[in-house]
């Protein structure tokens, strides 16, 4: 189940480019989305912890209205970006942002952000931007079990 989008300077990104040598995280993200500049920081963090070779992020953009790359800049995340990634999106049922899928070095599919617990908040009067607060570091470590699982397959001798 290949799929192909073009990075922000033109190149080709394929999923299956990473097959084979290390497991891939797939963020559906925004500019404008609360939610994923909530989980963001967490995502570069796992980068920062295990190394940047050690897994790629593509963060692929839907909806989006503003400048994907000056906000990847900006905060100085190390995700490959692709922008207008509907289409990919699309394939996968995503609807709405964040999405986050986390895909093997075999290219299996062992995670789905849709898929995990939902997590029990009293939201009452907070806003967007409190609630997504609140579910960042939730959702990063539903993400980071998934992640630490799909990189202990990866490193795992072979039999």
């Amino acid at each position: 189940d290949d799929w192909s989008l073009n990075r922000a300077d033109g190149t080709p990104f394929m999923l299956s480019d990473n097959v084979g040598e290390k497991p891939t995280v797939v963020l559906f993200w925004a500019t404008w989305c609360p939610y994923c500049k909530a989980l963001m920081p967490h995502i570069e963090s796992l980068l920062l912890e295990h190394g940047a070779d050690a897994f790629e992020v593509a963060a692929i953009t839907i909806g989006e209205d503003g400048d994907p790359a000056m906000f990847l800049h900006k905060q100085g995340y190390d995700f490959t970006l692709l922008p207008d990634g509907e289409k990919v999106a699309e394939r996968y049922g995503i609807r709405g942002t964040p999405g986050v899928l986390i895909f093997d070095s075999q290219g299996q599919q062992v995670f789905d952000l849709r898929k995990q617990p939902a997590q029990t908040l009293e939201t009452g009067n907070l806003s967007r931007r409190e609630v997504a607060a609140r579910r960042g570091p939730y959702w990063a470590a539903q993400i980071r079990q998934a992640l630490d699982g799909a990189l202990e397959e990866n490193i795992a001798p072979a039999r």
